[in-house]
């Protein structure tokens, strides 16, 4: 299996090579040469497959360069009831009829992003080993990316993580995790802006070649490839649970802010898996939604990027993006390195609205918007009716889903969190305190362990350099 750069880069390469690397050379995001196609009687095979040795499956058809019986251990020893709750690591939950609710939410930092750091974590410590070398992971977070990527490298041999995050733009739950964390090797960035100059930072900082490899900068974010990989697995696994046979289709809701996640549902759909649609949710930052709907893709600065409560999708620029625009555009790198370092960047937008028609019926695209009102009303309906208490991101996902759902269609609502780690909103919706788990009893209330620093790519390059001295 080679891998791409979107931008056109002649070079390809293996798994491994670019699983430390991040960005490719020339600023574009990794994809596979082609997309492995999955028979109907392999998939049938797979139905029935504990989710351990589904991830195996999967990311064998993605990784060569790891010696298969290395690849089964590392999946057996990432996907385990005792990290993720259940035997089937993403049960689903029927809401009412059509509707169900797959919980992706129940590892260490209860977040779905736990579904690929924790693999992501093991995969960096058996390839730094096997090369005897350190990685320094620098990656931005709007909220879950960071917890569930310091919880996943904590005393990983070989590996420090620079985290930055938007100065006061997280729950206080989601900065607790973050910012109480004593471990030498994990450190902390507060960055006086959004999330989106948190991301223009590390996309500076991974386009600095030489400093990227003077210091071996990678990264963790959905620009890894890894990371979206690990995603797809859970698409399979809620697909088959959702079904008896692979006559069905199924149509997955997912609240979206930078388009890793149900990037990976495209990345399924395009393997193969019978997906009718993929529904995508924003919230008041709905620039993702003007795409789908409009085919026009208008970026926003800071100062247009409203604060809600659903602050993980609190994003104008959606890194992973490029890779769908990529597969819409026929894999012309050279069109999409026009559109994303010349047009984007000198306009603020570029218009696709003569191809936004094919991201419908070819693709499966279908999006919408949910707001603050939404989501509380979502919130307390889902409640009242199922007994079910959810977050806020998930709120987004559950409107839209219903919104867009036709008749006869079942859909699958991604969950994104757990709703502890928004309690204001929960408190405002329902009128009293989310369930909180033991392990976090108090995590508010202990010792931080962050630097603050201006939105600057220089001064953060500053900082990693004094800390791997």
């Amino acid at each position: 299996m080679q891998y791409i750069s979107t931008r056109g880069h002649p070079d390809r390469k293996r798994f491994c090579q670019i699983l430390l690397e991040g960005l490719a050379p020339d600023g574009g995001l990794y994809l596979p040469e082609s997309y492995p196609r999955v028979a109907a009687a392999t998939l049938a095979s797979w139905r029935e497959l504990p989710y351990h040795e589904l991830a195996f499956e999967i990311l064998s058809l993605y990784i060569d360069d790891i010696p298969a019986d290395d690849l089964r251990a590392i999946c057996r020893k990432t996907y385990t009831a005792q990290v993720f709750g259940t035997p089937e690591i993403v049960p689903l939950k029927q809401l009412e009829d059509g509707v169900l609710l797959q919980a992706l939410s129940n590892g260490p930092t209860l977040a779905f992003k736990d579904m690929a750091m924790q693999l992501l974590g093991n995969l960096f410590e058996y390839e730094l080993a096997r090369r005897g070398e350190e990685l320094n992971i620098l990656g931005a977070t709007s909220g879950d990316t960071g917890s569930a990527a310091e919880y996943a490298m904590r005393g990983k041999r070989g590996v420090r993580v620079f985290m930055t995050s938007p100065k006061g733009r997280m729950s206080p739950f989601q900065q607790a995790q973050m910012f109480s964390l004593q471990d030498a090797n994990i450190h902390n960035i507060a960055i006086e802006g959004v999330f989106d100059d948190c991301q223009d930072i590390v996309k500076a900082v991974s386009s600095d070649l030489e400093f990227k490899r003077k210091y071996r900068i990678g990264t963790v974010n959905s620009i890894n490839w890894a990371r979206l990989m690990a995603q797809v697995v859970y698409y399979f696994a809620g697909y088959f649970q959702a079904t008896s046979s692979n006559a069905q289709q199924v149509s997955f809701a997912v609240p979206s802010g930078n388009f890793g996640n149900i990037c990976a549902g495209h990345v399924a759909r395009m393997m193969g898996l019978p997906i009718g649609r993929l529904v995508l949710a924003t919230n008041e930052n709905d620039v993702l939604d003007e795409f789908f709907r409009t085919g026009v893709y208008r970026v926003r600065g800071s100062q247009d990027t409203y604060e809600t409560s659903s602050p993980s999708m609190d994003i104008s620029k959606a890194s992973n993006f490029e890779r769908f625009v990529f597969d819409l555009l026929g894999r012309d790198g050279a069109k999409l390195r026009y559109l994303f370092a010349q047009e984007l960047v000198a306009k603020g937008a570029f218009d696709l609205s003569a191809d936004i028609a094919r991201a419908r019926e070819q693709f499966g695209f279908v999006s919408g918007k949910s707001t603050h009102a939404d989501r509380l009303a979502t919130i307390r309906d889902t409640w009242e009716r199922f007994g079910t208490m959810i977050d806020t991101h998930t709120a987004d996902g559950l409107k839209v889903g219903r919104e867009r759902q036709l008749p006869g269609e079942t859909m699958i609502v991604l969950e994104t969190a757990l709703p502890i780690k928004f309690a204001g909103t929960i408190v405002e919706a329902l009128g009293r305190e989310p369930d909180r788990p033991a392990k976090f009893a108090g995590i508010e209330a202990l010792p931080k362990r962050v630097t603050e620093l201006p939105a600057d790519a220089g001064r953060v390059k500053d900082f990693i350099a004094a800390h791997c001295a």
